[in-house]
């Protein structure tokens, strides 16, 4: 048997992928990863259902592959994941190719439907198809949260914590295969243990992980800021591999729009937030989020925003337009009133905001000496990442030189040249 996997959306997503090629690999199946040869016996699908883009992304990778059924390239057709686990009923009236759905936390049955035996020791075992020296680690699924855009908690249902041994076993095994960079995630790191033990554990966790040997990093994702947990804070200072980085999605800062946004904290809380985080752990970089269009927002909403952007100087920042979705808090309440041209227009104003920012940031790194991993060699040069830095979504470091650092490889440069988003550097030595 021979399995395509093609794996769409977060890098949440990615995890659950990942389990399940180790569950096929366990049991002899040949699995391949988006590959682009044709033939295939099963192609799985790992859909995102996040926000309409993600969601037309998914669907045309499925017709894709429907249409390869016809013609006999692809055997069947399975569909898992978030939009499986929203829209099933819909999707099995309009693309009757598809043999099976699984839902977002049924997917373990996939093993069955394949003839094939579900190893439950194997649980917290996975095929890693990120470079071999990083991986995601997801502690929890779901959101008790109920920000007024958001069609998660619809998808995944109530928060869900990960037993805390499980999670570190996961990581110790994870270690043992080579990774070296644990990239933790959780739609909100910052309610972690609530649901198993009554009070949040994300402290605790992240210091068992930065304690287990053979880690360089460990990379948060995804705090909230209503109810952070402070506790993390001395751990983020107090642990040399835990990157002083930190991914804590905002939205908006504007009171009129974050009661709207159904956020639960405000201007003044924010604020106060953000000091005491840049305070307690010093030269920390924080990468934030930020939502434009979102309805009711005014043009002095926007303007708020944007003088929140210049003020606080985020070192990483996203922007994205709001999009409307059905059965949310805000598809039952608010009429979509800001036009899309008026919430690109926001978007692009406030990454060129950002861009000067960032190019402020980077610029101040210029010749000094950074610990770097490298992630990839591509078109003659090193491509690697500091501390202060994310696979995919933040800037790299291009590292020239006639000798090359190797992939997987911690070593020092010293930084050349910055753009308004990536640097430049040259090889000083390898740290091991």
């Amino acid at each position: 048997m021979r399995v395509n996997m093609i794996s769409l959306g977060c890098s949440k997503n990615l995890v659950d992928t990942e389990l399940l090629m180790k569950q096929l690999e366990r049991n002899g199946v040949e699995v391949v990863v988006e590959s682009s040869e044709l033939g295939a016996d099963v192609v799985i699908v790992n859909t995102c259902g996040f926000i309409g883009d993600a969601k037309e992304e998914s669907v045309n990778v499925i017709l894709e592959q429907a249409a390869l059924k016809k013609t006999g390239v692809v055997g069947r057709i399975v569909v898992m994941g978030c939009l499986a686990q929203r829209y099933r009923e819909e999707l099995l009236q309009e693309i009757p190719e598809v043999d099976a759905f699984f839902g977002k936390f049924d997917w373990q049955g996939i093993v069955p439907w394949l003839g094939k035996i579900y190893d439950e020791t194997l649980r917290n075992s996975r095929v890693v198809t990120t470079p071999a020296h990083y991986a995601y680690v997801k502690i929890a699924e779901g959101c008790n949260r109920r920000c007024s855009y958001c069609a998660i908690p619809l998808m995944t249902g109530e928060y869900r914590s990960r037993q805390m041994e499980d999670v570190l076993e996961e990581c110790r095994e994870l270690v043992q295969s080579g990774v070296r960079e644990l990239l933790v995630l959780a739609q909100d790191l910052t309610y972690y243990g609530i649901d198993l033990y009554g009070a949040p554990r994300i402290a605790e966790l992240t210091e068992k992980m930065a304690e287990i040997a053979g880690v360089e990093r460990v990379r948060l994702h995804y705090a909230y800021p209503a109810g952070f947990p402070m506790d993390l804070l001395p751990v983020m200072c107090r642990k040399a591999n835990v990157c002083n980085y930190l991914d804590i999605a905002l939205q908006h800062i504007s009171d009129p729009m974050l009661q709207k946004m159904c956020r639960g904290i405000t201007r003044r809380q924010t604020i106060e937030l953000l000091a005491t985080i840049r305070r307690e752990v010093p030269g920390i970089f924080l990468r934030t989020t930020l939502m434009t269009g979102h309805p009711g927002e005014s043009e002095a909403d926007f303007q708020e925003l944007c003088d929140f952007v210049r003020e606080m100087r985020f070192e990483r920042l996203g922007v994205f337009p709001y999009s409307h979705e059905e059965d949310t808090f805000c598809d039952k309440n608010y009429t979509d009133d800001v036009p899309d041209e008026v919430k690109r227009e926001r978007t692009e104003k406030l990454m060129v905001i950002q861009r000067e920012i960032s190019a402020e940031v980077q610029a101040s790194f210029v010749g000094k000496e950074l610990t770097v991993v490298v992630d990839r060699i591509e078109g003659g040069v090193a491509i690697g990442r500091t501390e202060y830095d994310s696979p995919e979504v933040d800037p790299e470091v291009v590292i020239r030189g006639d000798v090359l650092p190797a992939v997987g490889s911690f070593c020092r440069v010293r930084i050349t040249a910055a753009g308004d988003y990536d640097l430049e550097a040259e090889w000083m030595d390898k740290i091991e």
